[in-house]
């Protein structure tokens, strides 16, 4: 028993060692700021890039966009679908 013990010891020692921890960069919403493109249903090409290939939403821990510019996108990328602006399944 005192050998795993120690052998964790010895991997929580190495983990913590002096290295820096990982730095994460915060992700800004590319629907804010003075130059942000605005989000409409009739532009299909901005849409097409937040769907995924299959023709589904991408969420927002991926795109970064904000949770409100997110509900936006969503209810811009249904009406489009809707309007048969963009299909609802890709193959």
């Amino acid at each position: 028993m005192s050998i795993g013990t120690e052998h964790k010891g010895v991997v929580r020692a190495a983990v913590k060692g002096g290295r820096r921890p990982f730095f994460r960069r915060r992700k800004t919403c590319p629907f804010s700021g003075a130059n942000a493109p605005k989000i409409d249903y009739k532009d299909t090409k901005l849409m097409q890039r937040y769907l995924s290939e299959r023709g589904k939403i991408v969420p927002s821990r991926i795109t970064a966009v904000s949770a409100k510019k997110q509900r936006e996108l969503a209810r811009a990328i249904k009406r489009a679908r809707f309007l048969a602006l963009l299909p609802y399944v890709q193959d």
